[in-house]
């Protein structure tokens, strides 16, 4: 099974058209407190080329419900990405596709699903989760690894963690919130080299 490939923090079509050329697995829109946000609107335009070819996500942290049915009313996501104690409390449509964060701390009270994404104290602050946290975690889920991953690091993460896939952006990013399309290929890379190298 090849690697599954992330690239969140979509702010301009050169990094949406990027990541659809390396042939990602998923873009990532960012509704939470960043310098990655985005309206739902700008959000739609982004993805608008992306559509059917990867899968468009918006990512989210301890939204209100309001938030997040403007988000899927005008934004329309493959799936929503955001902290697992969040999906208790919001009430989603059941029909809503989900990912759910686990962050270092005590384990989360409700179930854990067969795929999360595992990721450091604070998104998009460049900060390397706990690897072997994470690979305890991949031995029993369809681990998602983000934090603090680049085009550097990203195979020994591959190899120390052995996830079921990777999701990076601050390490792809020329300056604060601005991707760099030469990154995003390095990284694709990287990663899928390191995937087939474990295989």
């Amino acid at each position: 099974m090849s690697l599954f490939v992330k690239i969140c923090g979509m702010t301009t079509p050169a990094a949406v058209s990027a990541a659809v050329a390396c042939k990602v697995d998923a873009i990532g829109f960012v509704f939470a407190q960043s310098v990655r946000r985005v309206t739902p609107r700008r959000a739609t335009e982004l993805a608008a080329p992306a559509r059917h070819q990867v899968a468009c996500a918006a990512v989210m942290r301890h939204p209100t419900r309001a938030e997040v049915d403007d988000v899927l009313r005008e934004f329309r996501p493959d799936f929503l990405q955001t902290d697992i104690e969040d999906l208790d409390t919001l009430g989603l449509p059941r029909e809503l596709a989900v990912l759910p964060v686990l962050r270092p701390g005590p384990k989360p009270a409700c179930a854990i699903p067969r795929r999360v994404l595992f990721e450091g104290p604070v998104s998009g602050s460049g900060r390397t989760a706990d690897w072997d946290a994470a690979a305890d975690l991949a031995t029993r889920f369809e681990v998602i690894l983000a934090g603090g991953l680049n085009a550097g690091n990203v195979a020994a993460a591959v190899r120390h963690v052995r996830p079921f896939g990777v999701d990076v952006s601050s390490g792809v990013e020329e300056s604060p919130g601005i991707k760099n399309t030469a990154m995003i290929e390095q990284f694709v890379a990287a990663a899928r080299m390191a995937a087939l190298e474990q295989s």
